[in-house]
């Protein structure tokens, strides 16, 4: 089954900080304290490779708050959203703006030329790969304290905070996490810049697959 719960918290960034490398074992995240009216949401975004042999992978890039509609701008809290195209949900190999390639024109490789147009026009967005340092190198320029802050995910069970905040689909059979794939159900951490655009961090582990099916599971 999917994820038992599913949503969007909107707040203010108060701070960041990484796990110590003893404090989870083999698991390892980045901290944020995100601040709402309710309180002070603790969120652990994951950049740990699940002892994959090549290890976390991860995107950065900017967005257009238009492209996040219903949610480019929320209330401050936390939201829960339904697993569907157009609620606000998230998904990485659905959702047109969060997709490697928005679109092709072309059933062969254009000329290079074009392809610098295109790439202006519709940059490609693919995965880097390395390990949970590198990852959360990655990911700490964005999270400026003091910026509004959306983060998608699964809230904590008890008390005020989130997980799940990477890719929730594509992993294999056998493993201890195929019952909760499903398909617009992924993690982001989003930093809203002072000229109102989204820099985002998305991560996914490289045991998971890219492509999935409608159940989310590994085509």
């Amino acid at each position: 089954m999917p994820l038992e719960n599913y949503g969007v918290l909107s707040g203010t960034l108060h701070r960041h900080f990484r796990d110590r490398p003893d404090d989870q074992g083999r698991w390892y995240h980045v901290h944020l304290e995100v601040d709402t009216p309710e309180g002070r949401y603790a969120c652990a975004v994951d950049v740990d490779s699940k002892k994959s042999a090549v290890g976390v992978q991860w995107k950065v890039f900017t967005l257009h708050p238009s492209v996040l509609e219903p949610v480019d701008a929320p209330s401050p809290g936390y939201h829960d959203l339904a697993r569907t195209s157009g609620s606000g949900a998230i998904d990485y190999q659905r959702h047109p703006a969060l997709a490697e390639r928005t679109g092709c024109l072309f059933v062969r490789r254009p000329p290079g030329w074009v392809q610098r147009i295109l790439d202006r026009i519709d940059p490609p967005r693919p995965w880097t790969a390395g390990s949970h340092l590198e990852a959360t190198a990655a990911l700490e320029p964005i999270l400026v304290p003091g910026r509004p802050v959306l983060v998608f995910g699964e809230p904590f069970d008890e008390g005020l905070g989130m997980h799940n905040i990477h890719q929730n689909q594509g992993d294999p059979a056998g493993s201890q996490w195929w019952d909760e794939n499903g398909t617009w159900q992924d993690g982001a951490t989003m930093t809203r810049r002072p000229d109102g655009l989204y820099d985002v961090f998305l991560s996914k582990f490289s045991t998971q697959a890219d492509t999935t099916d409608a159940g989310g599971h590994p085509v």
